[in-house]
């Protein structure tokens, strides 16, 4: 734990502001986003409580800003990524697979960011300010636009409807993630009854076949 002196410059203040960041997103590598609370970041920032919340309006301010930096370095990422695994000269059918195999794959790896997409709309939209909320959209659209960029790239014949296959994609990441951790009771259920298994999802399987199926049948529409 840091213990700060106050801030009395506007350098003093990014850094403790940085700080405050820093400290809560380790804490995301150690838990779920739900167990992420003020009480214990003040802690471990070395900062009273009221002090954190002269940076950020509340927890899920914080939170909103750790969203949208994972997902820019999500974004930073998959151009390499497709670059290495999707052929341009390959059909159509097999560029999709490939698409949707390479942004699972990415998303996979990234425990944190799926966990905050799949907390955003129940939870981390919720206790902030019209200005956090505006501030957060609009950085969630850029990422959005980032990702439709790449698909008409990869799949021209998206056309306009690239734009709506991004914004779909990443929310059946978040909701494909939260089905994808049961409960300790829904993982007993599955064990003592193995009829309930075709219901137990695999994050990475699942929303593989989820966002091909979604760019098949987004392709099929805009054909006809």
């Amino acid at each position: 734990m840091t213990t700060f002196q106050r801030a009395r410059s506007e350098e003093q203040r990014e850094i403790r502001r940085q700080a405050i960041l820093d400290t809560a997103a380790a804490m995301l590598d150690e838990m779920p986003v739900g167990e992420v609370s003020l009480n214990e970041l003040s802690r471990r920032v070395g900062l009273a409580k009221s002090n954190v919340l002269r940076y950020f309006e509340s927890r899920e301010a914080i939170l909103l800003e750790l969203l949208d930096s994972a997902w820019k370095r999500l974004m930073g990422d998959l151009p390499g990524l497709l670059a290495a695994g999707v052929r341009p000269e390959h059909g159509v059918r097999q560029r999709g697979d490939a698409f949707a195999e390479v942004f699972t794959r990415s998303l996979a790896e990234r425990r944190v960011l799926c966990d905050l997409l799949s907390a955003q709309a129940g939870v981390l939209e919720h206790n902030v300010s019209a200005v956090v909320a505006a501030r957060y959209k609009r950085a969630a659209i850029a990422n959005v636009d980032a990702l439709a960029a790449l698909a008409r790239q990869y799949l021209p014949e998206l056309g306009e409807s690239a734009r709506l296959f991004s914004a779909q994609a990443f929310m059946m990441a978040g909701a494909v993630w939260t089905h994808a951790r049961p409960s300790p009771g829904m993982l007993a259920a599955y064990d003592a009854d193995p009829s309930l298994a075709a219901l137990r999802m695999d994050f990475a399987a699942t929303l593989q076949e989820m966002v091909a199926t979604l760019l098949a049948g987004i392709l099929t529409r805009t054909a006809d």
